[in-house]
């Protein structure tokens, strides 16, 4: 189903990266792609076969290096794909091949490969669950699932599944945890019940009153185009704390959920709080911010479009 959360494109735009020092891409002539800083000393030597687009002297964005390619003549790494730096030329990881390209980050953290086994790592490349899982899955509301002993299928087509082995599910530091007899309060993965995975300091809980205040407000403009009339307790969204200001990032983000603790929207309704609690902002495609009253402000004028186009729409959107 589409959602109305499309990317805004003519909303001035502000970048949550830091002051770094400037590095930038550069090619050879057999278009090997290394990177230099702005007074020419190399950072990384020119090495990598890069697929994605790349101009000469595009600017590195971003706390890390990504090199979306293999090395010149390398050997194939199972499951790996492109080279992670840091931005002092040191080697850091191999993302996780994932969707044609380095896997994407979901709450925080991204998986990489070592050896071909699979861990996951933070956004600026500290290992947060070591690499020894044959497969994992990403995280999703607090949980990911793994298995040992595993492997893709033996086929030809384009999108392989992973078959066989020993499944388990891991909290964020990588425990494993059991399923539970389903009291007040759990996720549902597979059919099983597992504790709810989120603790939360009083600084924290005040981070995320903020959006239980614009609980009504959001999910009406998320739901105003949703083909299936729910009740009010469906409608309701969940927010969670899933990344903690650190180096390079001084923010809490924050993403919505819904009722089925799917991740909400196209792009999932995700969300930066400066770590002061000053500010808060949108989240468009993990490295762009938008002011939150702009951005709800538009987002309410789309709704209120839609909905004068399909007046019956079945959860409408109401004046505020």
């Amino acid at each position: 189903m589409k959602k109305i959360f499309a990317a805004i494109l003519l909303i001035p735009m502000l970048s949550f990266s830091q002051e770094k020092e400037a590095l930038m891409y550069f090619k050879t002539g057999d278009s090997l792609v290394g990177v230099k800083n702005s007074d020419g000393q190399i950072i990384v030597p020119a090495q990598f076969e890069v697929f994605s687009f790349l101009k000469d002297g595009e600017p590195v964005k971003g706390e890390t290096i990504y090199f979306d390619g293999p090395k010149k003549d390398e050997s194939k790494e199972k499951n790996a794909w492109g080279y992670v730096y840091d931005r002092k030329g040191n080697f850091l990881y191999r993302p996780f091949f994932y969707d044609n390209g380095a896997d994407y980050f979901s709450e925080g953290v991204r998986r990489f490969v070592k050896n071909g086994k699979v861990g996951f790592v933070d956004r600026n490349g500290m290992m947060i669950i070591e690499a020894k899982y044959d497969f994992a899955s990403p995280f999703h509301y607090g949980y990911a699932a793994y298995c040992d002993g595993c492997d893709w299928e033996k086929t030809e087509d384009e999108h392989k599944a992973i078959a066989g082995g020993n499944w388990g599910v891991m909290d964020f530091k990588g425990q494993v945890t059991q399923p539970v007899v389903k009291p007040g309060s759990t996720v549902e993965i597979d059919g099983k019940y597992y504790p709810y995975p989120f603790s939360y300091t009083q600084k924290e809980k005040e981070v995320l009153q903020f959006f239980d205040k614009q609980n009504k407000k959001l999910s009406e403009i998320y739901y105003v185009n949703h083909y299936e009339r729910l009740s009010e307790e469906n409608k309701k969204l969940y927010f969670e704390i899933v990344e903690r200001p650190k180096e390079n990032f001084p923010f809490y983000q924050v993403n919505a959920y819904d009722y089925r603790k799917a991740e909400a929207g196209w792009s999932g309704l995700k969300f930066l709080v400066s770590a002061d609690k000053r500010e808060v902002f949108a989240l468009e495609f993990d490295d762009e911010k938008i002011p939150f009253a702009k951005w709800l402000k538009e987002q309410y004028k789309q709704a209120e479009e839609f909905q004068k186009e399909h007046p019956d729409n079945p959860n409408k959107l109401n004046k505020w």
